[in-house]
């Protein structure tokens, strides 16, 4: 079973073949074995859902194996994005979570992760124990089951939001597209209700995605970028299917690169607290020069969330994020969470428009460029592939010295410059990940050759 199921970077996907409800009931029971074994039994374990076709009947089947293990099962009334089911186990302080979601892939995946009693992403540790204990269901005899039902996740991830980022948006108008999925009725109406003035684009629920993917990546947001450019709003907000991450359109850059977003938001939390940062390993060297200037620190991370919402529980960071789109800050779970950050954008917008504050800390600190390509690579080979780099590092890439090599993640170059080079394995993919960071686009992409060069030698 455990070579169908395997948790990879953010819990199980699949396609709709293979991801079956048997299947999904053996994931069940594991949770449920696992969570016996970790001390919780008979305790409570919310159980959410996505607005895929297939999600709420996934989470029957999981809320029934739940309360025949003897679990009592809360879900929520419609689907709602995934960080308010991770705030719904530390808020009823409950066992953990299952979350029944595909994210950002297209239609005929579905998913499904595991939420520990933290709220934070399960780490390696909780994901192995889970595909140990693989099995059919177990039931217990009736007398002895949990009972299921329905409470609202909505209004208390609400309130907490509002308590967190006392909100005093000051007139902004935000356009906000929910690309059909979760983030629907959720988002925008954490917006309205702290005072934001908001336009809707796609919030109404369509399984399909309108034939599309339910991801905030540049090609997806076109009609969002047209009329946040043409003046029509303020500033624009997309989440992807699950509402966990989030992309931010301004009027004058059109979709604003994640890791200057970061580097913003980070520059607007310093205006009245202090705190380091996390980043993972492709995210900007933007975000340090900030900490730097600030007299604060930033940890570096492997690529996943699980590992900075562990580091900012080391670190008690101000803020955590990587350069997909996904972030958190203190107070809040370590999950990353589109919904709260769509309101601390507005926040920020109104503070100094994002546009403006970005044009300053790029004058303050220098042009910052990102690249990312990917390279077909089977799943197999990976391994062979970073071995088979660590020998072939090279002392200069596209002209510069190599200083130093990180590998927290893959190998990182960083050179003299100041620019560097990362090559790693994708987690979700069948493909090597090739990231550039520099002053210009054009250095950018002499590194993104050089590191495809680098990868065509491993072969």
């Amino acid at each position: 079973m455990s070579q169908v199921i395997s948790f990879g970077t953010d819990g199980w996907r699949d396609t709709l073949d293979r991801f079956t409800s048997p299947r999904v009931k053996q994931v069940g029971q594991a949770v449920a074995s696992h969570l016996d074994e970790a001390g919780h039994a008979g305790e409570t374990v919310a159980v959410g859902y996505d607005a895929r076709e297939s999600s709420p009947g996934f989470a029957a089947d999981l809320a029934d194996v739940l309360t025949a293990n003897g679990f009592d099962v809360v879900m929520p009334t419609r689907d709602r994005p995934t960080p308010l089911t991770a705030y719904a186990v530390v808020d009823r302080d409950l066992a953990g979570a299952l979350m029944v979601t595909a994210s950002h892939n297209p239609p005929e995946y579905n998913g499904v992760k595991f939420i520990p009693d933290s709220g934070a992403p399960a780490l390696p540790a909780v994901t192995d124990s889970i595909e140990d204990r693989l099995a059919q269901p177990d039931p217990l005899p009736p007398a002895d089951r949990g009972a299921r039902r329905t409470v609202d996740f909505f209004e208390p991830h609400r309130r907490h939001a509002m308590e967190l980022l006392d909100p005093e948006p000051g007139g902004v108008t935000v356009l906000y597209d929910a690309i059909h999925g979760s983030g629907r009725g959720t988002t925008d109406e954490l917006l309205e209700g702290a005072g934001v003035t908001v336009e809707r684009l796609r919030c109404d629920r369509d399984p399909t995605f309108d034939g599309g993917l339910p991801e905030p990546a540049p090609e997806m947001l076109e009609e969002l970028v047209d009329r946040v450019t043409g003046g029509e709003v303020d500033l624009g907000v997309a989440n992807d299917g699950d509402a966990d991450r989030l992309a931010v359109v301004t009027p004058e850059r059109g979709y604003l690169d994640e890791n200057l977003f970061y580097a913003a938001v980070y520059d607007y939390l310093l205006e009245d607290d202090t705190g380091p940062a996390v980043r993972t390993v492709s995210t900007s060297f933007l975000v340090d020069r900030i900490a730097e200037a600030h007299d604060q620190t930033v940890a570096e991370t492997a690529v996943g969330f699980k590992w900075v919402a562990e580091e900012m529980r080391t670190t008690d960071a101000l803020i955590g994020g990587e350069e997909s789109g996904g972030f958190s800050i203190r107070g809040h779970i370590r999950e990353k969470d589109g919904v709260l950050v769509a309101l601390l954008a507005a926040l920020a917008e109104s503070e100094e428009p994002l546009d403006s504050r970005v044009d300053r800390l790029l004058d303050t600190y220098g042009e910052i460029h990102q690249g990312k390509v990917s390279v077909d690579c089977p799943d197999e080979e990976k391994n062979q592939v970073i071995d088979g780099l660590d020998g072939l590092i090279p002392d200069s890439l596209a002209g510069e010295p190599v200083r130093d090599v990180v590998t927290i993640d893959g190998f990182k170059l960083l050179l003299s410059d100041g620019s560097w080079l990362l090559v790693r394995p994708s987690g979700t993919e069948p493909k090597m990940r090739v990231y550039a960071e520099a002053g210009s686009s054009k250095r950018v992409d002499a590194l993104l050759a050089a590191g495809r060069e680098l990868l065509e030698q491993v072969n």
